[in-house]
This record gives structure tokens, C-alpha cells and sequence, in this order.
């Protein structure tokens, strides 16, 4: 009975695994900082340059005694960016899903690699995006930073695992459902 189990619990088990030893180093570099740490700084002054690139006349500037850095208009701070909106978390479960998925190892060294990229672009987006929401709709900031652009990111993640799957792997996500087997 647990050998048809078997590939199930080796992907969990992989799965599990890499992501609490991932998030535990996360961590561990994380808490090396009593400033905004490296990988939050960089996402925020490329957000802010990819929101100059579109008109907002916008700079960051490290908040004192945080781990937060502001991404100003003027004078005034629009947004205050932490250390998970750095990207790092998704693309742990990204990279986590991916090991223990498997697969053809020359392709996941570029896709993996491709889908980091594409997941930290799209989260330059929505640090950009929730500054134009704090800007010019900030009655709605609460509501779109928890629910819209949170499940946008992780709809991308599982947008990259259905590629892996469907397209690269070619295996079919449906009949393995409707078969009932792996």
C-alpha cells in the first residue's frame, strides 16, 4: 500500500524539506540585518527606477532604526517596503516545487533560472503597482496588497509549475487527475 504512495510522499517529503531548509538559511540571513537587508533594497530601487521610467518622480531612502525602506514623492513617503516583499519567499516555493517535482536536469537549468527572473520581474511590478495604489487609490491599498497582488505573484508561480509540467515535461496534468495516478 505505500509503494503506491510512494512517489506522493518522496515529492512531499522533497518539497517540505527544501522549503524549511531554504526559509531557516532565509532566515538566518535575515536576521544577519538591522536595516533593510540587501535583496529588499535592491527591489525597491529597481522598482523605483522602473516607476520613474513611467513618470513618477520617485527615489527610496532606508527608514531609521527598520528593516524598511521608503520609496518617496517628494517630500513624502508613498510606500514603506519590507523584507517579504522582496520576492524571496515565492521564489523558495518556487524553487522548492521544482526539486521536487523533477525532471530533465539540462532543462530545469534553465528554466529554473528563467522563472527566478521572471518572478522577480513580476514582483518589481507589484511593489510598483502598490505604490500607485498607495498614491492614487489608497483607500483600496489594504485590500490589493493582501488579496490582488499577493495571489497575483503566486498565480504566476503556478503558471510557471503548469509550463514545467504540461509543456516542458509533457505530462498531462489532467489525466493524471482523472486516472488517479502518477
Amino acid at each position: 500500500m505505500i509503494n503506491e504512495f510512494k512517489p506522493a510522499l518522496r515529492f512531499l517529503g522533497i518539497f517540505v524539506g527544501l522549503y524549511l531548509a531554504l526559509n531557516l538559511l532565509y532566515g538566518w540571513w535575515i536576521e544577519q540585518y538591522d536595516r533593510a537587508d540587501p535583496a529588499t533594497v535592491f527591489v525597491t530601487n529597481q522598482s523605483a527606477v522602473l516607476l520613474n521610467v513611467f513618470g513618477e518622480d520617485t527615489y527610496t531612502k532606508p527608514k531609521l532604526n527598520t528593516r524598511t525602506i521608503s520609496i518617496y514623492k517628494g517630500s513624502r513617503i508613498v510606500v514603506n517596503v519590507f523584507e517579504g516583499c522582496n520576492g524571496i519567499n515565492v521564489a523558495i516555493v518556487f524553487v522548492a516545487f521544482m526539486a521536487a517535482f523533477g525532471g530533465d536536469r539540462k532543462k530545469m537549468l534553465w528554466f529554473i533560472p528563467l522563472g527566478l527572473a521572471l518572478i522577480h520581474v513580476a514582483n518589481l511590478f507589484r511593489v510598483s503597482g502598490l505604490f500607485l495604489v498607495a498614491e492614487y487609490f489608497q483607500q483600496y491599498f489594504y485590500y490589493i496588497h493582501k488579496y490582488a497582488f499577493t495571489a497575483s505573484i503566486y498565480v504566476m508561480v503556478f503558471l510557471l509549475w503548469w509550463i514545467w509540467i504540461e509543456k516542458i515535461n509533457k505530462i498531462s496534468v489532467r489525466q493524471v487527475i482523472s486516472s488517479g495516478k502518477s
